[in-house]
């Protein structure tokens, strides 16, 4: 059975920090590229941050660079954000989601994990 489990989200006040993260199992998870989505509320999901499946290369959204770090441990099926900086344009709900690196019809994603911004 896949799952995909978040969890590190909650309150914190602008400019703190919050560590996520996201437990993979039931599939293998070295073979996967892994991504972090959020969903505002109202708003359409959109994409964060991308590894690749060796976490030899990442990607991120504009807005967040310089602020949020994706990474994993494939020793352990665990890939993290760690974000710095917060703003309360960062709330949303954030979902870990996995696609596989060789066949990208394999897809999965977590249910999420709340991040709220405010003082």
């Amino acid at each position: 059975q896949v799952q995909l489990v978040e969890s590190g989200g909650g309150l914190v006040q602008p400019g703190g920090s919050l560590r996520l993260s996201c437990e993979a199992s039931g599939f293998t998870f070295s073979t996967y590229t892994m991504r972090w989505y959020r969903q505002a509320p109202g708003k359409e999901r959109e994409w964060v941050a991308t590894i690749t499946s060796t976490g030899s290369n990442t990607n991120y959204k504009d807005s967040v660079k310089g602020r949020f770090t994706i990474s994993r441990d494939n020793a352990k099926n665990m890939v993290y954000l760690q974000m710095n900086s917060l703003k309360p344009e960062d709330t949303a709900v954030y979902y870990c989601y996995a696609v596989g690196a060789s066949d990208r019809t394999l897809r999965y994603w977590g249910q999420g994990t709340q991040v709220t911004v405010s003082s």
